[in-house]
């Protein structure tokens, strides 16, 4: 299922959309409109896997001089004219069908953006539960988290230590585990056949659980990666639960 879809379901919930950071279809007066917005916006594929071909894209004021970059992998690539930069990003979509998403200033950790899986599965008595939260941080220069692409699995306690309390953080989990039950009840409700997603949330500096995607078959062996089996071991009971009635 394409990125743009899985949106639009979570759009129609009144309780989520807010958490959704602005997306449009890649356009050229899209990218125009969404920088004058937000100044930083993602542009990445509207089908892809494991954080390939997202990029990171700003437009900045300098000296009085509105100038552009963008970044994909760890190569960033400047513009002085809107159209040069616009025909780049273009030629980097190779054609495929892109989305625009707004840019969220992600919390970071050792100076690397994080971001959290927020792993939601049907209980064996059919209720969605959360299941799992785990923390991904960005490998070294680049913009994406996922485990694929080189980020690193880390406990989410240890990625909140340095920005809230203990009952700070206690509450940021609980709003983490209720929004991924929302998630996967709305979804449930409109495709009855996923038994599982995965919703990935940024955090930024006020706390707010932006979703930043939602994975329809996320990869439950990241958790593996914990030193604390017992959340990989959850899922995967829960997750054979599922396969006996399939």
């Amino acid at each position: 299922m394409s990125k743009w879809i899985k949106t639009k379901v979570l759009m129609q919930s009144s309780e989520i959309s807010p958490l959704i950071p602005e997306t449009t279809r890649f356009t050229k007066s899209h990218l125009r409109n969404m920088l004058l917005k937000y100044g930083m916006v993602y542009v990445k594929p509207e089908c892809g896997t494991y954080g390939n071909g997202v990029m990171r894209v700003e437009q900045t004021r300098e000296q009085s001089r509105t100038a552009y970059k963008y970044q994909s992998g760890t190569k960033i690539k400047n513009f002085e004219a809107f159209e040069a930069f616009y025909q780049s990003l273009k030629k980097s979509t190779h054609g495929r069908s892109y989305l625009i998403q707004r840019g969220i200033s992600l919390l970071k950790h050792g100076g690397q953006r994080f971001d959290i899986r927020v792993m939601v599965q049907l209980s064996p008595r059919g209720k969605w539960e959360t299941t799992g939260l785990i923390g991904r941080v960005a490998e070294r220069g680049k913009i994406v988290t996922n485990y694929h692409s080189g980020g690193k699995p880390t406990a989410v306690e240890k990625l909140l230590a340095p920005h809230l309390n203990s009952a700070q953080q206690a509450e940021v989990l609980r709003n983490l585990a209720k929004l991924g039950r929302d998630a996967g009840r709305f979804y449930h409700k409109k495709y009855p056949g996923f038994k599982q997603i995965g919703v990935d949330v940024g955090l930024d500096r006020s706390m707010t659980p932006w979703i930043i995607e939602v994975n329809t078959n996320p990869d439950p062996y990241i958790f593996n990666q914990l030193a604390d089996k017992s959340m990989y071991r959850k899922v995967m009971s829960y997750r054979r639960a599922q396969n006996k009635k399939s």
